[in-house]
């Protein structure tokens, strides 16, 4: 190679850059010249976050009651500072235990059964080549997401309850009735089922939106290229639908300890508190039962805890896997 070569390779500006050495970050605006830029968004998210801050941030506050020997008579400001003394009374409680058991076993059930229902519903609305077929049954598969847990309970112990219409029918013909809706072995299935039923249809929404965002021309080349239904569902569908998986995938596991509690509230007393009582249940009975605020302030603290903690795990987890997640540095 010649020295006039060796110049053309060199760049231009004197000598050459180090290797593995990041080129300098660009600087955004500074944060007085984005507030007057966005000032009518900021304007517009004023009443949310307004609402966020009343009943979500400030409340947050009240945690230091799980710090103190908290009496209602007396204030946060007039009750005495125990330290870690509700942490130890938590911790030692095996009924505290019983709970977190309760709710990660039916969490994990909710999350492998139900989980994938709404992604199997979406593809197959999606699938109705017919738009007015394909509205009315996703009239039919909304509605249930607007009844109240309360008409919910009611339903499934009217047909399956032991004086319910399945348990009648048996009867008639000689047979024993069911008693499903109070057997403990049979309590994940029914609360499982109760939330397919309400809440499987109203999940599709977003699966839709997804499905509906995907290319339909990758659809039709694949047809021509030879590619059966089941060939385009693994290798089309369910890539598009993937960062949504993923994203909603996060937000259910930071929210794993939430499992509910009207659900299990109502049936708690016909299934037996040994496997119907939750962490909701549990705080909700500590506190507001029992008298004992401190406690169940200390086990939401130790809720919200965990479930920051598993979403941050999982959100890492989504960038090792190639995908966004629910946040990403820039």
């Amino acid at each position: 190679m010649t020295e006039r070569s060796r110049g053309a390779a060199r760049p231009s500006g004197g000598s050459p850059p180090e290797r593995g050495r990041r080129p300098p970050r660009r600087r955004g605006p500074s944060l007085g010249a984005r507030l007057r830029r966005d000032w009518q968004l900021l304007l517009m998210a004023l009443p949310a976050i307004g609402l966020l801050a009343v009943f979500h941030y400030v409340p947050t506050l009240g945690n230091v009651i799980a710090f103190q020997e908290y009496n209602p008579w007396d204030g946060i400001l007039g009750s005495p500072w125990v330290g870690l003394t509700q942490f130890e009374r938590l911790l030692t409680d095996p009924r505290f235990w019983n709970a977190v058991g309760n709710t990660l076993v039916i969490a994990s059930v909710q999350l492998v059964f139900f989980f994938p229902v709404p992604i199997a519903l979406a593809i197959l609305l999606d699938s109705v080549l017919s738009r007015r077929m394909r509205l009315v049954l996703q009239s039919i598969v909304y509605m249930p997401h607007f009844f109240s847990w309360v008409l919910v309970v009611t339903l499934f112990q009217q047909i399956l309850g032991g004086a319910g219409l399945v348990s009648q029918m048996l009867r008639q013909n000689g047979y024993a009735p069911l008693e499903i809706m109070t057997d403990p072995d049979a309590f994940l299935l029914v609360v499982t089922s109760q939330m397919i039923w309400k809440d499987a249809g109203w999940g599709t929404i977003i699966f839709l939106a997804a499905l509906a965002a995907i290319d339909q021309n990758l659809y039709e080349s694949a047809a021509v290229d030879g590619a059966g239904r089941w060939r385009r569902l693994w290798h089309i569908t369910l890539p598009g639908l993937r960062p949504v998986i993923v994203l909603l995938l996060i937000l259910k596991l930071g929210d794993i300890l939430n499992v509910g509690f009207e659900q299990f509230f109502l049936q708690r007393d016909a299934f037996g508190s040994g496997v119907s009582e939750v962490l909701d249940t549990f705080i909700y009975h500590q506190s507001l039962v029992t008298g004992n605020f401190g406690a169940g302030a200390v086990a939401g603290l130790l809720k919200g805890v965990v479930g920051l903690v598993l979403i941050l795990a999982a959100n890492k987890l989504a960038h090792m896997m190639g995908e966004n997640g629910i946040y990403r540095r820039a």
